[in-house]
């Protein structure tokens, strides 16, 4: 099924391809903003070491069912790191290519908004000086290879730098990787983030690079201990904030709308569109209590014209259940329904 889809969305690339570079050629980010709108990650799925490590494999009637439940966009976490080649040029694996290729034609074949990013690289977050030259020709490849897809695609750079990729660190390689991708995708819509896994302290660190047509992301798990109950591989005793809730009292409804308000400030003093890329808790917290911590951050995404995109569909964090193909219907109309 996979090799026929590719033939027949092939034989319409070349008018997709001329229709696409004249539409891309005057984006605007904060229209490629709203148009992501609602949002949901596959995660566990293309950023395990390999797909199906971490139980989940991408399922092709999964894009029917996001854009059919009132989803307008997918972003797809990948782990490009682990089938690229270790020596110069540092070669991309095309069977994984292959693989990221259907991702991206399903997406588009559902009319769904797709990010594609670069996740899990933990090499360069150990070792940034060592892994920067694979770093910038896995995005050479990815730009070349993907130059002609439509402003429905884009690419964001790096999810969650942080250890030895300082804020410091990454305000200098996040330009690089920018120049990498426009040298071949001129006005492709790009979504950064910041350091320190991405989180507002480190947005408050963030160096915009200068350019026209980006998008910059925020990833919101506050308070932790809420969302992040009984998850074991935080480093903490998590098991120790089981029964943890979040009731949406005055106070904790406050502590969410403070921390916006910093992302709105920021934003609007550098003219970006804001995408909350991750946001979500965990199953072990109990129901009512994550479908009102979700709906309340949507609701603050809303009115402050931010996309989102929560984190994930169908494993420890989703909203489905793949092996009985039912919804969470709580968190489900939390995300797709609350204005």
């Amino acid at each position: 099924m996979r090799f026929l889809v590719l033939i027949l969305f092939s034989s319409l690339l070349p008018l997709s391809c001329d229709r696409s570079t004249n539409e891309m050629a005057s984006l605007d980010p904060f229209e490629q903003n709203v148009k992501l709108g609602r949002g949901i990650n596959l995660g566990n799925t293309l950023e395990g070491p390999a797909e199906g490590d971490w139980g989940m494999e991408i399922q092709e009637e999964w894009f029917s069912l996001v854009k059919g439940a009132g989803f307008n966009s997918i972003r797809i976490p990948i782990r490009w790191s682990a089938h690229t080649f270790n020596e110069a040029p540092y070669t991309i694996d095309e069977a994984f290519f292959e693989q990221i290729d259907w991702v991206i034609e399903q997406a588009l074949l559902n009319n769904l908004m797709v990010i594609i990013n670069m996740h899990h690289y933990k090499e360069l977050f150990v070792a940034p000086a060592q892994e920067t030259q694979k770093f910038l020709s896995i995005w050479g490849q990815i730009s070349l290879r993907y130059k002609d897809q439509p402003r429905e695609v884009l690419f964001e750079i790096l999810n969650e730098p942080n250890g030895a990729l300082t804020a410091e660190l990454w305000n200098e390689l996040l330009p690089k990787a920018l120049d990498k991708i426009r040298a071949t995708n001129q006005n492709r819509t790009v979504v950064i983030g910041a350091a320190e896994w991405g989180g507002v302290p480190g947005l408050l660190k963030l160096d915009i690079p200068e350019d026209e047509n980006l998008i910059v992301t925020v990833h919101y798990y506050q308070p932790f201990q809420f969302t992040h109950q009984g998850a074991g591989w935080v480093k903490a005793d998590a098991d120790a904030w089981l029964g943890t809730t979040w009731d949406g009292a005055p106070e904790e409804v406050a502590a969410v709308e403070n921390h916006f308000q910093t992302i709105v400030d920021w934003g609007k003093e550098r003219n970006v569109p804001i995408n909350i890329g991750e946001f979500g808790a965990f199953s072990k917290a109990d129901s009512e209590s994550r479908a009102r911590w979700t709906e309340a951050i949507v609701r603050f995404a809303l009115e402050n014209n931010m996309s989102y995109h929560y984190w994930e569909f169908a494993s420890g964090f989703g909203i489905f259940n793949p092996n009985t193909g039912a919804w969470d219907q709580e968190l489900l109309r939390a995300l797709t329904e609350t204005e």
